[in-house]
């Protein structure tokens, strides 16, 4: 946090050289607004990741520093992704607080603004890492984790203009690895391990592998939060059924339910009615989903440290453990 108003500073600098009065003051609110007020584990484990990765006796303050900027910039790119989720799913809070795009003088502007957000981290990135070995490594990482984001984001949307009857688990597996493990546990590690200059494609495959067991995990646990969190802890206001997302709860409740209670499904999920979201509740309760949770939950965290315990010899053996310790049982 030390560093946050330093990035201010220059984001207000760059945006100064094309408009030093209306938008250099817009993209410095939307910055304190959107970027500082989450948990920021992404840009933490970027730092850790590249403490790890390095020998204490080579560690200076000016390369911690970089690494500061680093994480910052990874989270920029994250809350980018959240103001267009939200945007796109017509949410309407998060992290506690209003959603951008809901405020009185932002509306359809937020659009703009995810621009001007993915193009401040670049205009960082230039700043700061221009003279680094790894700057060409580092820029093509952020931009392979947009697109690839994005494409998670484009079978959101697709697989919810589609009955849930259609949509399989496998269906589910593809978009939550591409939605969400590779932008928040892949890319925070790689883009450490270009920062410190790692040649080994075996480190990154072993970060991928892990990446993508904690991105399903950290998925199924968004659904059962949107539906069962409590807004005060998670920060948002679930909308999954009436937005018809493709979750695990919705395939679970039709992987466990009777010819009855998938017509239930097939007639009241995806419909912004208070009336059938509260049948297709009923039904979750029904069918003892949160039960089925909890285990899922135990039997996952178990599960994917046998496969850290298996990574010993891996620089990032204690940073998964911890990482998959900070998730266990998460309220938000």
């Amino acid at each position: 946090m030390a560093i946050f108003p330093e990035i201010q500073r220059n984001v207000a600098e760059i945006t100064d050289a094309i408009d030093p009065v209306t938008t250099s003051s817009w993209i410095t609110r939307s910055l304190e607004y959107n970027v500082p007020h989450g948990n920021k584990y992404r840009g933490i484990l970027t730092v850790q990741a590249y403490k790890s990765l390095v020998a204490s006796q080579n560690v200076t303050p000016e390369m911690i520093k970089l690494s500061y900027i680093l994480g910052w910039c990874v989270e920029m790119l994250n809350s980018f992704f959240l103001i267009y989720d939200d945007l796109m799913d017509g949410s309407l809070k998060r992290r506690s607080r209003i959603c951008w795009h809901n405020l009185q003088d932002v509306g359809v502007t937020a659009v703009n603004d995810v621009i001007l957000l993915e193009n401040m981290t670049y205009a960082l990135l230039k700043k700061y890492f221009h003279k680094s070995q790894g700057y060409v490594k580092i820029m093509e990482l952020f931009h392979e984790t947009i697109y690839i984001t994005a494409c998670g984001q484009c079978m959101d949307v697709l697989n919810g203009r589609k009955s849930i009857m259609e949509l399989t688990a496998e269906k589910y597996r593809v978009m939550t690895h591409n939605k969400t493990a590779f932008h928040a546990f892949y890319f925070p590690v790689a883009v450490a391990m270009q920062l410190a200059g790692v040649k080994d494609q075996q480190y990154f495959k072993q970060a991928h592998d892990i990446a993508m067991e904690f991105g399903y995990y950290f998925q199924v646990q968004n659904d059962y939060l949107d539906c069962y969190g409590k807004p005060e802890k998670s920060g948002k206001i679930g909308t999954d059924i009436e937005n018809n997302k493709l979750s695990w709860l919705a395939l679970e409740c039709l992987r466990l339910a009777n010819d009855d209670q998938k017509r239930i499904m097939k007639e009241c999920y995806g419909k912004n009615d208070p009336q059938m979201v509260e049948r297709v509740k009923q039904l979750y309760k029904d069918l003892k989903l949160t039960t089925l949770y909890v285990a899922y939950e135990e039997e996952t965290y178990a599960r994917i440290k046998t496969l850290i315990e298996k990574l010993s010899s891996c620089p990032f053996y204690d940073i998964y453990l911890q990482m998959l310790n900070k998730i266990h049982r998460r309220e938000r």
